[in-house]
């Protein structure tokens, strides 16, 4: 078959070979998942339950991610290296903040809020870097926004939430 692009959605898809739209199917899957369980384990109360679970889920789910852009880049280095960086980037900071988590570093949830809020920004970032040209209003914006939006808005709270948050104060006061 003739690599091809399509449109889904409005969403270009640089190639219609069935292995290129199986790794895509199962990336965009694994993203929403990431993506829906980030915002639960953000918003929900910081102790075993919601948080842990949706932490869990994110954490599983941005492995596949990570998994299948190694191989969607391999398959398109020239075109998309930089969305192997991004989620090389974004995987080892959950890593690090999950085991800092697991392993109760001492500071532990300096260690755990940064890698995991700044995995779900860079996370974001590759989407809107992918896809920004593509999204009804996002497509108006310059490339640069893709880049730096979700850093300007993600970067706040997670430094919001490193002063202020109960589990970080503990801490502090404990080291």
């Amino acid at each position: 078959m003739k690599d091809t692009p399509i449109s889904v959605a409005g969403i270009e898809i640089p190639s219609d070979t069935p292995l290129f739209l199986a790794l895509i199917s199962i990336h965009v899957l694994a993203a929403l998942v990431c993506v829906i369980a980030g915002v639960v384990a953000m918003l929900s109360r910081k102790q075993h339950g919601a948080h842990a679970k949706a932490g869990t889920t994110y954490f599983y789910g941005l492995l596949i991610v990570f998994i299948t852009v190694i191989a969607i880049t391999m398959i398109r280095w020239r075109e998309d290296y930089h969305l192997f960086i991004l989620g090389l980037a974004s995987f080892g900071l959950a890593c690090t903040g999950r085991i800092a988590w697991r392993h109760k570093w001492k500071r532990w949830p300096y260690y755990h809020v940064t890698g995991m809020g700044l995995s779900y920004i860079i996370l974001l970032t590759a989407f809107y870097v992918d896809n920004g040209r593509f999204l009804p209003i996002w497509k108006t914006f310059p490339v640069i926004v893709y880049w730096t939006l979700p850093a300007f808005i993600g970067v706040p709270v997670i430094l919001y939430t490193l002063k202020t948050h109960p589990v970080v104060r503990a801490c502090k006061n404990r080291y």
